[in-house]
């Protein structure tokens, strides 16, 4: 299955304030991830965006459960840059009182 409404999915500060923040107690290990596997930080930020904008719309569903907050979806997708590539989780949660989806995490995985 598809992530419902993945071409209405929101990114919200995520990314920046959490995924790729090397002062966040839990994101800068993340962050690390990032720019070792693939060469990404904050300064080239756009290319995680853009490429999990389209994993939103393009990619298939691995994992689906809901709980008292809403359903919770992920996907894995490749990402190639010119420092290296890896895959990606990507979580995502349609909030109960919404219909579109938020991201929630992403990460580099082994492959």
């Amino acid at each position: 299955m598809k992530l419902p409404k993945g071409n209405q999915a929101e990114l919200g500060n995520k990314i920046e304030n959490y995924c790729l923040n090397f002062n966040h107690q839990k994101g800068k290990h993340k962050a690390t991830l990032f720019q070792s596997k693939l060469g990404i930080t904050l300064e080239n930020v756009d290319i995680l965006k853009k490429a999990i904008k389209k994993a939103a719309i393009t990619e298939t569903v691995i994992t689906r459960k809901t709980n008292e907050y809403g359903t919770h979806y992920n996907m894995k997708f490749l990402l190639k840059t010119d420092v290296g590539e890896s895959l990606i989780l990507v979580a995502w949660i349609i909030r109960k009182n919404e219909n579109f989806p938020r991201l929630t995490n992403c990460y580099p995985v082994n492959k």
